[in-house]
């Protein structure tokens, strides 16, 4: 299999023998004979004067792509959906997600519908490279990122992934916290990004669009994992209704189960 990276001449051509062995070759304008698959690495020519290394950081960079919304809007199901596209068009992926997400295992992105892919649970992403392998990074073409809310170091990693190493980064977080605050560094992505994606969930209450998402139990922190139990999407009506009494846990379910008994949840 033989993967182009798409740069103005020259550029390197990667020619795949094994899982394990990638060769390297500097391809030149004009073009030089056709290269065996036999072959283990084709110099530059000495016209040039360039250095093998030194031109691999001058490829195409890579991209950025935010995936956000409430809860329960399928930012999972999404990442996922994105990364087995570039999976099945040949390329090399790998997902990570943050270790304080244990909600339904600790080596696997899941769904809430139980879609589940395995992935590297790290607390921090600027150390993915080195447990990753560099060698193995270094072939790696699309990285997913899922509850990106919970790395301090998003940017970071976003900038260097795309901009230094040429990969292709698809980012999946919550955009705001129970307060609808900004959650973590996700939205501090969005500058570097080529596409942002909002999706949208169901409100619980009324059925119509969720932008938000309202947390049922009196906890005030800002990082509470957790799932249905502890979390619902609402609308904007629902969401002012619900989080108003927001020290009277037992009284907010109160109003929003009897304003849906009244029929008056569709009003909005």
């Amino acid at each position: 299999m033989i993967k182009e990276q798409l740069a103005p001449h020259p550029c390197f051509v990667f020619l795949y023998k094994s899982p394990t062995h990638c060769t390297r070759f500097l391809i030149t304008h004009p073009p030089l004979p056709p290269i065996s698959l036999n072959s283990t690495m084709c110099p530059p020519p000495s016209h040039h004067g360039l250095d093998p290394v030194a031109s691999y950081s001058h490829r195409r960079p890579g991209e950025v792509h935010v995936i956000v919304g409430p809860m329960f809007a399928g930012k999972t199901t999404a990442l996922l959906r994105r990364v087995m596209s570039e999976a099945d068009s040949g390329r090399s992926v790998a997902i990570v997600k943050s270790s304080k997400d244990n909600r339904y295992a600790e080596d696997e992105v899941v769904t809430h519908d139980g879609t589940r892919l395995p992935c590297w649970a790290l607390p921090d992403l600027l150390s993915f490279k080195t447990k990753f392998g560099p060698d193995a990074y270094l072939k790696l073409d699309v990285i997913g990122i899922d509850e990106a809310q919970f790395f301090a170091d998003l940017y970071d990693f976003c900038c260097e992934a795309a901009d230094v190493d040429g990969k292709t980064v698809v980012v999946a977080g919550l955009d705001g916290d129970y307060l609808r605050r900004s959650f973590g560094s996700v939205l501090d992505v969005i500058p570097l990004a080529d596409s942002v994606t909002k999706l949208t969930a169901w409100c619980e209450v009324c059925g119509e669009r969720a932008f938000f998402t309202l947390r049922k139990t009196d906890e005030m922190q800002t990082e509470l994992v957790g799932g249905a139990d502890l979390y619902m999407p609402v609308c904007r009506q629902h969401y002012t209704i619900g989080q108003a009494p927001k020290t009277d846990v037992q009284t907010t379910s109160v109003l929003l189960q009897t304003d849906l008994i009244l029929g008056t949840a569709g009003t909005a």
